[in-house]
């Protein structure tokens, strides 16, 4: 297996494939409901729908340093964290943001692989890490926020 490789398939077990170490990022929110990713444990405390899309953010901009795209092109206004929801939770507007971690995800590990072996010890421009520190990086993050998701699930019973 190449280093790449490695790498490709440490960042899918984080987000979303089968893997030893339990509940990925997908296998988190599965089966939640926009009621239940609303829940928010305390004031000013983010909400299982926040930490989606706050994932889908950083997935967007790792995503942004491989392929050189301009900042802003993110398909929601601001950066980082999204408040949410906006108002009463619907299933649709849940569904919606999932969909757009999905494809965020997919643009990302498409990315990622089109790389060639070089490109994994080079800096991209606007970044202090080599792109193999930022796909560990970026599989660390999902199941950082995975491990909140769940106590978040928890919290919310």
């Amino acid at each position: 297996m190449s280093e790449l490789d490695l790498l490709l398939h440490t960042v899918d077990q984080a987000y979303g494939m089968k893997a030893w170490h339990g509940t990925n990022l997908r296998g988190s929110l599965r089966r939640v409901t926009a009621a239940r990713a609303s829940f928010r444990p305390g004031r000013e405390r983010h909400n299982v729908w926040e930490l989606a899309l706050h994932c889908a953010y950083w997935k967007y901009t790792i995503w942004r340093l491989l392929t050189g795209e301009r900042k802003g092109s993110f398909p929601l206004a601001g950066s980082n964290f999204f408040r949410r929801p906006g108002g009463k939770p619907t299933e649709a507007a849940w569904r919606a943001d999932l969909a757009l971690l999905d494809a965020t995800h997919a643009k990302l590990r498409a990315a990622a692989g089109a790389l060639p072996p070089e490109a994994l010890a080079e800096r991209p421009a606007g970044s202090k890490y080599p792109v193999r520190e930022l796909l560990v990086g970026i599989a660390s993050h999902d199941l950082y926020h995975a491990g909140q998701i769940q106590l978040l699930k928890r919290l919310a019973r």
